[in-house]
């Protein structure tokens, strides 16, 4: 089964012309080059690829392991069951703006 961070790192890989050193769960967004409409756009992929929704309103990304959290919060809530985190984390939650 494929991770969180396996779909992002396809994604970013073949949309972005990304290499796969650069994906780590640390990379900064912003360094990669991803800025918030961009950011926005591969949240909306990731929507559409893995059969959910995610909410409406903004939320702070900053990290591709905060994308990566934030996406698998959504899938845990929703209860698709169609990805696996791609590490354990004992941070606090993302929090959306608004």
């Amino acid at each position: 089964m494929s991770t969180t961070f396996d779909h992002l790192q396809d994604l970013l890989t073949s949309e972005y012309q990304l290499a796969p050193e650069r994906l780590t769960l640390d990379a900064r967004l912003a360094d990669l080059g991803i800025d918030s409409l961009s950011a926005l756009e591969l949240l909306w992929t990731l929507e559409s690829a893995l059969d959910i929704t995610l909410p409406p309103g903004p939320v702070v990304l900053g990290t591709l392991g905060e994308v990566v959290r934030f996406v698998d919060q959504e899938v845990a809530w929703q209860g698709t069951g169609r990805v696996v985190a791609a590490f354990e984390t004992q941070a606090a939650p993302i929090e959306t703006a608004g």
